[in-house]
C-alpha cells in the first residue's frame, strides 16, 4: 500500500468547482481541458495525505468518496490513462484494507457476512482490475483481451517500463480477486497470468515499491504448495531483500513469512517472533509506509491473540495434586 499517493486536498476541489462552472460558461473544450486539469491533479502522485496518516478508520471513512468522485471525472475523461490508474490502484488498496482484511477476522458465527464481504472484496478488486485494464488498453489497444483469453506473451511483449505502475497494480487487483474468492475455479486459472504482470514489473523495476514486489512473493510462494510452484527458499529469500529494501522500517514482510512459511511449517516459535518484530517497527514517522504500517501491525496483534486459528496448541495438563 506503500504507493498510494494521489493528490487530494482542498485546493483541488476548489479548484474543480470553479473550473466546472467557467465550463458550463465556455463550451465543451474548456470543459475537457478542466476536467482532464483536476484528473491530472488527483492522478498525481507524491502527498502523503492517506500513506502517511496515522488513523486508518478516518482514511477507511474517506476512500469511498473518494472513489465516487475518481469515477464521476471519469465519466467525463474516460481517455486519461493517470485517472484510469489511480481509480484503479484506489479500488484495490480499499477492498484489501478495509474489506477482504477485516472480513478474514471474522469468525464461524459469522460465516454468512464474511462469505458476503469477501464476494464484495472480489468485485472491488475486479473493479479496479478493469479501471487499470482501461489505462493499458488506452496506451495498447487490445492488451487486457489478450491478457484474459491467455495470449500473455503477445500481450506483454507491446508494453514498456513506462507501464510498470499499472502492470503491478493490475496483477495485485487480479490476485486479489482470486485470493478473496479461492473456489472460483475459473478466476484460479488465471493465477499464472495475474502472477506474470508482476513477473513483468520486477523485469523493468526490481525495486518498486521499495520491497512491494518482495512482499507479494513472500505470500506466493510461501502460501502455495510445491507442486503448485511454492518454495519456502524462495519465500524466505524475498522475506530478506524486503527488509533490506525497506530499512527495516516496513511490517508488512514479517506478517507475511509468519502467515505463510510459519503457519505452513507449524513453527508457533518464528510465528511469534516474526510478528514481534512487525510490532517493533516505528509508526511515528510520517512516510509512505506509515499507514500500511499501522495496518500491518493490527493484523499482527490480532494474529497474535488468536494463534490458537494458526497452531495446534495442546491444552495444559492438570496438576496431578488437582481433585478429580
Amino acid at each position: 500500500m506503500d504507493t498510494m499517493k494521489q493528490r487530494i486536498f482542498p485546493g483541488v476541489f476548489l479548484s474543480f468547482c470553479a473550473l466546472t462552472v467557467a465550463a458550463g460558461v465556455g463550451g465543451c473544450s474548456i470543459r475537457k481541458l478542466a476536467i482532464n486539469s483536476v484528473a491530472n491533479a488527483l492522478s498525481g502522485e507524491g502527498s502523503l495525505v492517506f500513506t502517511g496518516e496515522d488513523d486508518p478508520v478516518l482514511v477507511g471513512d474517506a476512500l469511498p468518496f473518494a472513489l465516487k468522485m475518481y469515477e464521476s471525472l471519469l465519466e467525463k475523461a474516460p481517455d486519461n490513462e493517470g485517472l484510469n490508474i489511480a481509480t484503479g490502484k484506489a479500488f484495490v488498496m480499499y477492498a484489501f484494507a478495509f474489506v477482504q482484511s477485516p472480513a478474514e477476522k471474522l469468525g464461524n458465527a459469522e460465516l454468512d457476512r464474511k462469505k458476503e464481504e469477501l464476494m464484495r472484496a472480489k468485485r472491488l478488486f475486479l473493479r479496479g482490475r478493469n479501471y487499470i485494464f482501461d489505462a493499458l488498453d488506452l496506451r495498447h489497444p487490445g492488451f487486457s483481451g489478450k491478457m484474459k483469453t491467455g495470449s500473455v506473451d503477445s500481450a506483454l511483449a507491446r508494453v514498456t517500463p513506462a507501464d510498470t505502475t499499472a502492470l503491478y497494480w493490475a496483477g495485485m487487483s487480479w490476485v486479489g480477486a482470486i485470493m478473496a474468492d479461492k473456489f472460483d475455479l475459473g478466476m484460479l486459472l488465471g493465477l499464472k497470468r495475474a502472477v506474470s504482470l508482476v513477473a513483468k514489473t520486477e523485469a523493468y523495476n526490481r525495486d518498486y515499491g521499495n520491497g512491494a514486489i518482495d512482499d507479494f512473493y513472500i505470500s506466493y510462494y510461501g502460501s502455495l504448495p510445491p507442486s503448485m510452484g511454492g518454495s519456502q527458499e524462495k519465500a524466505r529469500a524475498h522475506y530478506e531483500r524486503a527488509v533490506e529494501l525497506s530499512q527495516g522500517r516496513s511490517a508488512s514482510p514479517h506478517v507475511a513469512l509468519a502467515a505463510s512459511v510459519s503457519v505452513t511449517n507449524q513453527d508457533i516459535d518464528e510465528f511469534r517472533r516474526l510478528l514481534d518484530k512487525a510490532l517493533a517497527v516505528d509508526v511515528s514517522r510520517r512516510d509512505a509506509s506509515r499507514l500500511s504500517n499501522i495496518l500491518s501491525q493490527q493484523k499482527a496483534r490480532w494474529m497474535l491473540d488468536h494463534i490458537d486459528e494458526y497452531f495446534l496448541i495442546d491444552e495444559p495438563a492438570p496438576d496431578a495434586g488437582e481433585s478429580q
